[in-house]
């Protein structure tokens, strides 16, 4: 069962690079900090994204088929948060973009909760992941994470991530601040999961206590990207920083929105180009992995046999 956690994620994710229609969930938040009153900072964000297949994915507020966002505001904070779900599931008949969905509505409903803390998003992430893990109906699947959060009060960005759903921070035409990926082994990131019954031994499942935690100040102007790996995977960080420094100090939605239409935009294009070294290429190469030669052949091919990997052990492999 683990190789839906393992060896389907790396199929899913090394075509990218060569087919349009296996492309996984783009999923990306570009926010810039606003500073109309000195003392009340605020984002102006917008998103977009692109699912891996638009003939068979339906719109949702919120999500981009296998992966979901959300974004609020309370009077102290405003928060912004991606999920990316692990499309192995689907081989299994389960949704993996209802196990991210439920991630992100959730931690939008808790924002606006009494007990709401802005310099603690990983209680977000794992109240939320606790009540996944009480629903009657269970909501199988795994999914990566990003919960970031401004807060006005002092003008600080909290941050919290698992897996290598992440972040960026642009100012000055410099990266100034950037989560880091937390990965088990290659293409395998830390993943909050639900499996089925029985299975949990071969499921790999992280704690949400793991998630990688930040804070830093933040200034009038600087740019925020929040995304999946969708896009940390195919666009090279040169490429990312040349975009969003474009639009430092931009508080215009529309032009706020192009920038990020762009940003989606080239992740998916990059991926249809196989002879592209995106960085997931780079890693794959590193790790004796050819992921611009795959074909469909392939792929179906490597599916079938990871549906065939269901008693798959982890203990086996981290041994």
């Amino acid at each position: 069962m683990h190789s839906l956690s393992w060896t389907t994620r790396v199929i899913s994710r090394a075509l990218r690079s060569g087919f349009s229609t296996l492309l996984e969930t783009t999923s990306n938040a570009t926010a810039n900090v606003s500073n109309a009153s000195k003392q009340r900072p605020h984002f102006v964000s917008v998103v977009c994204g692109f699912p891996k297949d638009f003939l068979t994915s339906k719109y949702k507020p919120g999500k981009y088929g296998e992966d979901s966002w959300f974004k609020t505001s309370t009077t102290n904070a405003d928060v912004l948060g991606v999920a990316d779900g692990v499309g192995g599931w689907r081989n299994y008949g389960i949704d993996p973009g209802e196990f991210s969905s439920f991630l992100m509505k959730t931690c939008e409903r808790l924002v606006h909760c009494v007990n709401f803390n802005p310099q603690r998003p990983v209680n977000l992430l794992a109240y939320s992941y606790c009540e996944l893990l009480e629903q009657k109906k269970p909501i199988l699947g795994s999914s990566t994470a990003c919960v970031l959060v401004l807060n006005r009060e002092n003008s600080t960005v909290y941050t919290a991530n698992i897996g290598d759903s992440g972040f960026m921070v642009v100012r000055e035409g410099e990266i100034i601040h950037k989560s880091e990926e937390q990965q088990h082994y290659f293409n395998t990131p830390f993943q909050l999961s639900l499996p089925p019954p029985g299975h949990g031994h071969n499921v790999l499942s992280d704690s949400p206590d793991s998630a990688d935690t930040l804070s830093f100040s933040v200034m009038e102007g600087d740019v925020i990207l929040v995304a999946t790996d969708g896009v940390f995977d195919n666009v090279p960080e040169r490429l990312l920083l040349d975009v969003l420094k474009e639009c430092e100090g931009v508080t215009d939605p529309v032009k706020l929105q192009m920038t990020a239409n762009s940003l989606a935009l080239m992740a998916r294009s990059l991926s249809f180009d196989s002879e592209f070294m995106s960085p997931f290429a780079i890693n794959a190469r590193r790790n004796n992995i050819n992921a611009t030669v795959c074909n469909l052949y392939l792929y179906k091919k490597a599916r079938n046999e990871a549906e065939k990997m269901l008693q798959y052990d982890y203990r086996r492999r981290s041994s």
